[in-house]
């Protein structure tokens, strides 16, 4: 790597915590004056849209094809904004199938350092990556593995399969 791109490598991993800190503070701050639930609602309404748009700007930076199932799906994974931040790793079991496990989660450690119970983001991971892979490929049909606030018995914060329907 160049002096350059290790720079700009910087730039981006800052730029995404700033992205995951606003995110974060404004759900705190709905969640303290509203209450839990308000703050989940809001959080699923902003998702939806964000989802989209990320995986369309992926899309158009990287040429990717529409309907390129798991293929693209997979690449387009490695460049959303969480890629920079988390500790991840995709799996592919038999083919046809593709599974993405968060190993380690900024949100969930973050609310761990304040004394706060896990973030139950099941619901939004949800919205987020069926949005996200449909935004891809509208073949792509997605399930939650495992997330929050599913007992945490397991190595992995979340896991998510997708699939390609028929």
């Amino acid at each position: 790597m160049t002096d350059n791109s290790i720079e700009l490598k910087k730039e981006l991993i800052d730029a995404a915590k700033n992205w995951l800190a606003i995110d974060g503070l404004w759900f705190l701050e709905i969640e303290k004056r509203f209450g839990l639930d308000i703050a989940l609602e809001c959080d699923a309404a902003v998702w939806k849209e964000f989802s989209r748009i990320e995986a369309d700007r992926i899309m158009t930076r990287l040429a990717l094809p529409s309907g390129g199932g798991l293929e693209v799906l997979e690449t387009a994974l490695h460049h959303r904004l969480f890629s920079l931040l988390n500790t991840y790793e995709i799996r592919k079991p038999v083919p046809g199938v593709l599974e993405l496990f968060m190993n380690s989660c900024r949100t969930q450690a973050a609310r761990d350092r304040k004394g706060l119970p896990l973030f139950p983001c099941k619901r939004i991971g949800l919205i987020d990556y069926k949005i996200f892979a449909r935004t891809i490929d509208p073949k792509i049909n997605v399930e939650c593995i495992a997330c929050p606030p599913d007992p945490m018995i397991r190595s992995y914060h979340c896991g998510w399969r997708f699939t390609i329907a028929r």
